[in-house]
């Protein structure tokens, strides 16, 4: 799977919630203000189209996008990446981060330890 720039992943976003839509569906959808171009985001849905993650169906000279890969795909390939390539795939690592970087509350620490509780009863 190939990787996304910024640009291109806020776009993913938008067109993963919308399910399907027009290029000025889409604009209309950013939060960016001002807007970007039409242009430019029709260039980018190319782009995303020509990687593989967006099709769409055809009306004439209009077209209708939606997403070619879920979001849940394209979460755990982006998520195996950074394991892999800033935790060299240690879980022990990661969970040290999380710990450290992100100052996780009580109640994420209780919901973390009944995730791994429920996954040690299997």
């Amino acid at each position: 799977m190939e990787e996304l720039t910024k640009t291109e992943e806020r776009v993913m976003q938008v067109l993963w919630r919308l399910k399907k839509c027009f290029i000025k569906d889409l604009i209309d959808a950013l939060p960016d203000d001002p807007k970007p171009p039409y242009n430019t985001i029709s260039s980018v849905v190319r782009l995303l189209e020509k990687k593989g993650y967006v099709a769409f169906k055809a009306y004439g000279k209009t077209h209708e996008y939606f997403p070619a890969i879920s979001k849940s795909d394209y979460r755990k390939a982006s998520f195996k990446k950074v394991f892999s390539g800033y935790f060299d795939n240690s879980a022990e690592s990661l969970f040290s981060f999380m710990l450290k970087e992100e100052k996780l509350s009580e109640e994420d620490l209780d919901k973390i330890k009944a995730i791994i509780n429920k996954n040690e009863e299997k």
